[in-house]
């Protein structure tokens, strides 16, 4: 097994210029749909967090982008970590097993927070970081010329981390570099960005949904839920799963039936929390259910503004 690089990071960067380096989505996914940026770099010099735009996606002290499936099925169905541009290999770990922060031994992870990882020097001081790869899926070696899109590995959930996602690490000269705003030290929107094409900040996104015939357990709604075989005289649940709620968000809930709407509620949420889910629903009325499909709308607002919204079904049978 070969060990990843250590390399030394300080927390800001001289400004930079775009030309230096342009990056590719580090991942095979569509952001927004099958995966999200759930976290960026923190731009706060003190004890809290704040991303490029002065927002909350962030904690103290992280150097990266975290690029996040929304479940471990997901995961398990495998997502291709792919390089953000042309260079070379410069060091490589695999070998940890997917049990993420919880569940790994603390000795196996100290020093070793990355996970299973990858690192690539592309030339003029600049080098990205992968990490938290699947166990056995590094495709490369040390000393590998790769170009932008070339496969890594597959996200796992390796090292120090309590979700599935890329942990996308950009450094110049040994400095750490939020490729969203190379060219400033603080929070605060800029024109510049290393990425080769825009990427939308989205402040909140709901993960998952699923109609169900009772609240799920939340250690299952992150695992991945299969789909609802929900019987006539069973209660009608209705689930959302989220990243990125600030106290004062709404999440709202819709089903509706053969015969129209038969449930609607909202319910504020009132902390800030990282990912997060609720629930509402109703027992089954006299007779049961009438047969034929039902259909969930999960919603979520922040300041009366929709911030996402998602649709699911599911049929109930005589």
């Amino acid at each position: 097994m070969k060990h990843l690089i250590a390399l030394a990071i300080t927390a800001g960067a001289s400004p930079l210029l775009a030309q230096d380096i342009s990056l590719q989505l580090p991942i095979d996914c569509t952001l927004g749909k099958t995966c999200f940026i759930q976290q960026f770099t923190d731009r706060d010099p003190g004890p809290e967090a704040k991303d490029f735009t002065c927002g909350t996606l962030s904690y103290d002290g992280h150097k990266g982008t975290d690029f996040a499936l929304a479940t471990h099925k997901d995961r398990l169905n495998g997502v291709d970590v792919l390089a953000a541009a042309d260079g070379r290999v410069r060091g490589v770990r695999d070998g940890m097993p997917d049990l993420g922060l919880d569940d790994t031994p603390s000795d196996e992870i100290e020093g070793r927070d990355c996970g299973n990882g990858v690192v690539i020097d592309h030339g003029n001081g600049w080098e990205t970081q992968y990490c938290h790869m699947a166990q056995g899926s590094v495709m490369v070696q040390d000393g590998d010329t790769v170009t932008a899109g070339t496969p890594l590995g597959q996200i796992g959930f390796s090292g120090s981390t309590q979700f599935p996602h890329l942990h996308l690490s950009v450094r110049h000269n040994g400095a750490v570099v939020d490729p969203f705003a190379p060219n400033t030290d603080s929070c605060a929107d800029s024109e510049l960005s290393l990425w080769a094409k825009d990427i939308s900040y989205q402040p909140s996104a709901i993960l998952d949904l699923g109609l169900s015939d009772a609240v799920p357990e939340y250690d299952a709604i992150k695992q991945g839920l299969p789909e609802a075989d929900i019987a006539r005289n069973e209660p009608l649940v209705l689930w959302g799963y989220a990243y990125g709620a600030q106290p004062g968000d709404v999440m709202s809930f819709l089903i509706t039936g053969p015969h129209g709407e038969i449930f609607r509620h909202d319910v504020t949420v009132d902390r800030q929390q990282a990912q997060y889910f609720r629930a509402g629903g109703l027992k089954a009325p006299k007779g049961g259910w009438p047969t034929g499909r039902y259909t969930g709308l999960v919603s979520v607002s922040r300041e009366g503004r929709l911030v996402d919204r998602r649709v699911t079904q599911a049929e109930i049978h005589g």
